[in-house]
């Protein structure tokens, strides 16, 4: 099968070849053997139903996913989600049917709200998150740590600053993120989402090509900065409200747009509660120099309270490190483990010691000829 590379690669794909080369070769040569017609299509936008698709012939259409994947306890990371590859066969007017989900080579994911271990799936094969922060009442910068320790060692990370129009502290709020994130190399813009020329500042991280995800709380002017970047407006926008500067969600679901300047972009439902998935390494993600003065503590399991000899304490008294920021690491610490913890209780095979059911006890009476 011939195929437009140059818009496939507009898409995001990753390699020439086709279908001999590239990180998705095995998996193709063994899609094709029952589907030779099979071509790659990226999931541009998921559903309750089914999803929307793009390859080189059209923007989007359709796709009929396998049924597996509507089975309601499958595993999130097994069904595809936005920013995925898929292997399709049928025309883009109609028919168009998904016969196998490529390999990720990235993917952004969060714990799912609620009590019981899960995880959910945000974005898949992504280059670069905007961590998007509104420079208002809202503005929080352990929140802006608790993102990052989602995406550091995953991808790159960029926190964009909104609303820097209406920055009531005269630029004071951009600034304490900057010095806070200056040794860990995040970039920090901040931008007035409304304006073409300001949101240019990301031109840098957009290149042709590349896939990147804006993430964020609801009011945080994700939704306006998509509409900038996109020369117009696809994305419904709402006000803030007064009293706290907090939106309202305007977008619904996740999509993925692409840019006039040819690199993609995934908008992203706003997100009140952001709980780590287990799979955090806080040494990478957002807290690398805190890990680093942790490990010259004299105890390894220094708990950095009043224990002799804790390094973390030492800098916090010399102005190393700043208290609230040691305290966000402790209680991000704290929530990594016990996401871990849950998680292994859920993939620890079941205990053959445990009690039958009485049904179980009834149908061996009945089997064996015993009366109740």
């Amino acid at each position: 099968m011939t195929l437009d590379f140059e818009r496939l690669q507009a898409l995001g794909w990753l390699f020439d070849g086709w279908p001999q080369t590239g990180p998705w070769a095995d998996a193709i040569a063994q899609t094709h053997r029952l589907a030779p017609d099979a071509r790659p299509a990226r999931v541009v936008a998921q559903h309750r139903t089914g999803y929307e698709v793009s390859d080189a012939t059209a923007d989007a259409f359709n796709v009929v996913s396998l049924p597996a994947w509507q089975r309601p306890n499958l595993a999130p990371g097994e069904r595809p989600c936005v920013g995925d590859w898929l292997l399709i066969t049928g025309a883009a007017d109609g028919g168009a049917e998904a016969q196998t989900l490529l390999p990720r080579a990235s993917a952004l994911t969060r714990a799912a709200a609620g009590e019981h271990y899960g995880q959910q799936l945000i974005a898949a094969n992504i280059d670069v998150v905007f961590l998007v922060m509104g420079l208002t009442q809202d503005f929080n910068l352990p929140r802006i740590e608790r993102y990052l320790s989602l995406v550091r060692g995953r991808t790159q990370a960029v926190v964009v600053l909104t609303h820097a129009d209406d920055d009531p502290s005269d630029g004071a709020l951009a600034g304490a993120a900057r010095a806070r994130l200056a040794d860990l190399d995040i970039p920090v813009v901040a931008v007035d989402a409304r304006e073409a020329a300001s949101v240019a500042a990301l031109s840098p991280w957009l290149g042709p090509g590349t896939s990147a995800v804006v993430v964020g709380s609801s009011g945080a002017g994700k939704s306006t900065l998509t509409n900038t970047l996109l020369g117009h407006a696809r994305m419904k926008t709402g006000a803030v409200r007064e009293r706290d500067a907090r939106g309202r969600h305007t977008t619904t679901h996740r999509a993925l747009w692409r840019l006039p300047g040819g690199a993609c972009l995934i908008d992203t439902p706003g997100m009140r509660e952001l709980k780590p998935t287990g799979e955090e390494a806080l040494d990478e993600d957002g807290f690398s120099d805190v890990a680093a003065i942790a490990a010259r503590c004299v105890f390894r399991d220094c708990h950095h309270d009043k224990e002799p000899g804790c390094a973390i304490n030492q800098a916090i008294a010399t102005g190393t490190l700043d208290a609230a920021r040691v305290a966000n690491y402790l209680k991000l610490q704290e929530e990594i483990q016990t996401a871990a913890a849950r998680k292994a209780a859920r993939q620890a095979p079941r205990s053959g010691n445990r009690k039958p059911s009485r049904a179980k006890l009834r149908r061996n009476d009945q089997r064996f000829g015993k009366s109740e």
